[in-house]
């Protein structure tokens, strides 16, 4: 049977709560990313960038050099364990408006599936060439 972690890219960009906000946004622009996983030191993560998270710079009057990506991120974020089933990611991408899903292995992010990923894994459960 087909695991998350099958689909997954285990090349993770992230970003830590502390760096500056414009820092993220360049990453994002400069690398085509619709989010970043938001980690610590140990690798936990603790949040989500998203594209929304940023457009809310916009609507703001002040524009403080001191924010940070922690201003902005998204905390309640759904993340999936790596070992999880096809089935369980695609429920979870189904039912979240998040573009890709962070995957852990022992609490640590280990990696993201997007539903592109699941995509291209479904022609491969199906037995279909890419």
């Amino acid at each position: 049977m087909f695991k998350a972690r099958d689909v997954a890219r285990k090349m993770v960009i992230t970003i830590r709560p502390d760096a500056p906000i414009y820092e993220a946004i360049r990453l994002m622009a400069n690398r085509n990313l619709t989010g970043l996983p938001v980690v610590d030191a140990e690798l936990n993560l603790v949040g989500v960038l998203s594209e929304k998270d940023v457009l809310r710079l916009l609507y703001e009057t002040a524009d403080r050099a001191d924010q940070t990506v922690a201003d902005y991120m998204s905390t309640d974020v759904p993340s999936l364990d790596v070992n999880a089933s096809l089935i369980d990611l695609c429920d979870q991408l189904i039912d979240s408006s998040a573009r890709v899903m962070p995957l852990t292995e022992n609490g640590k992010l280990c990696a993201v599936a997007s539903r592109s990923d699941l995509i291209q894994g479904i022609l491969r459960v199906k037995g279909q060439a890419i």
